[in-house]
């Protein structure tokens, strides 16, 4: 919290915990109306789970170029740009992989429909390797025109924004809130984190692999924080295998790196959520880069190790 007068409020959409925290409690019901109403153009612009989003059109029409209201296309073209820094290890080609996986529905109706019981969650739950995906690491391929403001995927190709459109949206709304209303504020959806506004001091985070789980708190300043884990978001795929939905771009399969989960903490939680993707993807690489940028981060191996990278904040744990 931040001030004696801080106020939160938390509710559940995007199947994950959406936190608003301001400073001023009078704000609070304004900046909640500011979250919801950017959500839900986020959603409608590009929701691979809505058949009436661009997105789908997009995906729906490919080999043409598609007509697409201008928040859809800021939002493809910062995927592509997610996916040019990280050498295509963060790239938004991967929704047919996704589908193919079993990923073809919100994570709550995947995770449940093939399931006898609980899915696991400890490292070693994953199944083995299924054959290979359809093609993937084909950002590249994405035309984007400027001019008409129009997207289109190549046959085969279906993009899916899961690694960047909802930290893009917690920074947005963050900024929003504290441009029209003021103060400190912190918007949190699910693991991304994004602060605005002088706070007179640090908001308090728990950093947890999934939701409910122990928690370690750190004290967030500035920017914006997130957390990307293979732990969380699972479902039993077609081959009747447990499998989650960080994919490698270079196989079209769940990645299978070194770090089970990553937290990034930089100057927007777009900028994190890039960070900690590429870190399940290409830990050598990700390492390098939050170290060249001056970022910081906790690394969680696959034996539940963690690893503390750069100016990683003090922490005190919190059990669940």
């Amino acid at each position: 919290m931040s001030g004696h007068d801080a106020a939160t409020t938390s509710w559940r959409d995007w199947s994950c915990a959406v936190t608003v925290t301001v400073s001023d409690r009078r704000r609070l019901e304004a900046a909640v109306g500011v979250v919801r109403d950017l959500m839900a153009d986020v959603e409608h612009a590009v929701s691979r789970f809505r058949p009436d989003s661009d997105l789908e059109r997009v995906n729906d029409r490919s080999g043409r170029l598609v007509v697409v209201r201008p928040l859809t296309f800021h939002l493809v073209e910062t995927a592509v740009r997610a996916a040019r820094l990280t050498a295509g290890a963060v790239d938004p080609t991967v929704g047919t992989a996704l589908i193919d996986l079993g990923y073809d529905a919100d994570i709550t109706v995947a995770a449940t429909r093939a399931a006898s019981g609980p899915i696991a969650v400890g490292p070693t739950a994953i199944g083995p390797a299924p054959a290979a995906s359809a093609p993937t690491g084909r950002w590249r391929s994405v035309r984007l025109d400027r001019t008409l403001l129009r997207v289109g995927v190549p046959a085969g190709v279906r993009l899916d924004l899961g690694a960047t459109a909802k930290a893009w949206a917690a920074d947005e709304a963050a900024r929003r809130i504290h441009r029209r209303l003021g103060g400190a504020v912190l918007v949190g959806l699910g693991g991304d984190m994004a602060t605005a506004g002088p706070a007179t001091r640090p908001w308090r985070i728990d950093v947890a692999e999934t939701e409910g789980a122990d928690a370690v708190r750190v004290g967030l300043s500035d920017g914006g924080l997130a957390t990307s884990s293979i732990v969380g978001r699972r479902w039993v795929g077609p081959d009747d295998a447990v499998r989650h939905h960080i994919v490698d771009p270079r196989t079209g399969l769940p990645a299978a790196g070194a770090w089970r989960t990553a937290t990034v903490w930089a100057p927007s939680a777009l900028a994190a959520n890039v960070a900690s993707t590429w870190a399940l993807v290409d830990g050598a690489a990700a390492t390098a880069h939050i170290a060249a940028r001056g970022l910081a981060a906790r690394l969680v191996d696959r034996a539940g190790r963690a690893r503390l990278l750069g100016g990683w904040p003090a922490e005190e744990v919190k059990a669940s």
